[in-house]
């Protein structure tokens, strides 16, 4: 039985960071915009963007060794990271705008100053690691980085990694005083403190999308389910974004739009090491970053890291990575299975057999005991005992499967926007850096699907005023990411 009917100008699937900073923006440049946000949940924020389902926090490129990949040809990478650092930049900007507006979006309850510490370990790392800090140090970007060999100096950084470590082992490590730690979840919960009191704004909790299709009125026909009464509705909208995480694959397929064919998903999941003695929490005060072991997909480089969480630190290290079936944490064992249609079938298949040593390794992952997850620990933290820890479950990450043919694919790592040739609907796949570049990524959704509704003249000086750095690039303009910094981290709390 269908209840009420409704229709919006935007409708938004998912209340993580990239749904709530969607509406947000849009609603900053233009209030008359309807906005209907949808979330499964009771609240949001409370699957990937929450703080220790997020595979990493504060990502910037200042620390994750991923990011700088080194060539066959011998020679780093760090286009990735420069690009990354700027729009975690972007970011920035816009929290720092909304902290100058709104006295309930305070900055204080989700993001601390946290410095980004990379730690190898033997010669070759070694030199992997100074070659890169070489070639970050000459980029104004990352004009703080320090490189240092002296344990005396590394133990200062990050204590805990040092204490109890043989002498005869070869380390270093760079850091970035200025770096930080966010917790997703909380920042949603800024964002939606700023939108509930705004016009024609409604969000619906408890409410999961079952049905898209096309409707003969040029309109989104979107059924809904609410999760605790069963009841069923109707409601129409003129543009639609999916942002629901790993479950976003499977309601791109449900629009049938023809972008979304050939496209799958690959689930990671994940597992912590959460340390429960709050003596040697007090002792770390950073994140932590290392090289990924051999084999391990990139979004499993190991960390040592701090998390503020409630405004109480946690200490963690992982995440270990695994395989499941699942698409969300509270999502259904058979999510990858429904996701194989006739027209993704040849490209999974043909990824999964010719990323068959991945698959191996997340298999064997996901039967580590506690025991040897404790002595990977140890690579970090060498006194590490493992009655000090527990193990929890870290939320789901679903990878991009992208068709090359009609019976190939390419597993990418990384997430990418598809939005439909009428502009009408957009969708964001796959995984990190995600949260933190996500205003970046929907002020590129609004620019392409909200142009009719953004006055040319208005919208530039709206966008000038949120975020100052618009139509520039950080990575080649040296003066202006100075200012840019000077006054975002300095509202934000990350200058000392």
């Amino acid at each position: 039985m269908h209840g009420s009917t409704n229709e919006t100008d935007c409708l938004i699937i998912g209340g993580g960071i990239m749904g709530l900073t969607l509406a947000s923006l849009i609603k900053e440049f233009n209030s008359s915009i309807k906005v209907d946000l949808y979330e499964k949940l009771q609240g949001v924020g409370l699957e990937s963007s929450e703080a220790l389902n997020n595979a990493g926090t504060g990502h910037a490129g200042y620390c994750e060794l991923n990011y700088t990949p080194m060539g066959k040809d011998g020679k780093i990478k760090i286009k990735k990271a420069l690009e990354i650092n700027s729009k975690y930049e972007i970011t920035l900007q816009y929290w720092s705008y909304l902290s100058n507006k709104y006295k309930s979006f305070d900055p204080k309850n989700f993001i601390h100053r946290t410095p980004h510490i990379s730690l190898v370990f033997g010669d070759d790392n070694i030199r992997f690691l100074k070659k890169r800090y070489l070639l970050l140090k000459k980029h104004h970007l990352f004009k703080s980085i320090i490189f240092s060999q002296n344990r005396k100096e590394i133990s200062k950084w990050a204590n805990l990694t040092m204490i109890g470590r043989g002498s005869h082992q070869k380390v270093a490590a760079t850091i970035v005083k200025e770096g930080a730690d966010i917790d997703f979840g909380a920042a949603t919960n800024a964002l939606l403190k700023t939108l509930k009191h705004k016009k024609d704004f409604e969000i619906h909790l408890n409410d999961e999308i079952v049905k898209i299709k096309e409707s003969k009125n040029n309109l989104w026909e979107v059924s809904v389910r609410n999760n605790i009464s069963r009841e069923m509705k109707k409601t129409f909208a003129k543009f639609i974004f999916i942002g629901a995480g790993g479950q976003a694959i499977r309601l791109l397929q449900k629009t049938g739009i023809h972008e979304q064919k050939g496209y799958g998903g690959f689930p990671v999941s994940g597992q912590w090491l959460v340390c429960s003695n709050q003596n040697i929490v007090s002792q770390h005060n950073a994140k932590v970053y290392g090289m990924a072991p051999s084999g391990s997909p990139p979004m499993s480089v190991p960390h040592f890291d701090l998390r503020i969480i409630k405004g109480k630190k946690t200490l963690l290290f992982g995440p270990y990575a695994g395989f499941t079936f699942k698409f969300l944490k509270t999502g259904s064992y058979l999510d990858l299975i429904k996701s194989l249609k006739l027209k993704n079938f040849f490209p999974m298949i043909y990824v999964l057999l010719h990323n068959w040593k991945l698959f191996h390794y997340l298999i064997r992952e996901s039967f580590q005991s506690k025991h040897d997850r404790i002595n990977l620990l140890k690579t970090f933290y060498p006194e590490a005992k493992e009655k000090d820890w527990s193990i929890k479950i870290a939320g789901q990450r679903v990878q991009i499967i992208k068709p090359n043919s009609l019976i190939s694919g390419k597993l990418e790592f990384g997430t990418e926007v598809i939005i439909s040739k009428n502009k009408k609907l957009a969708a964001l796949l796959g995984a990190s850096p995600g949260a933190s570049v996500a205003v970046d990524s929907m002020i590129k959704v609004i620019e392409q699907c909200f142009s009719e509704k953004l006055s040319n003249s208005e919208f530039k000086k709206k966008i000038k005023e949120m975020i100052p750095s618009y139509g520039q690039n950080l990575i080649t303009n040296k003066k202006l990411l100075k200012r840019i910094r000077l006054s975002s981290h300095k509202t934000l709390g990350l200058k000392d």
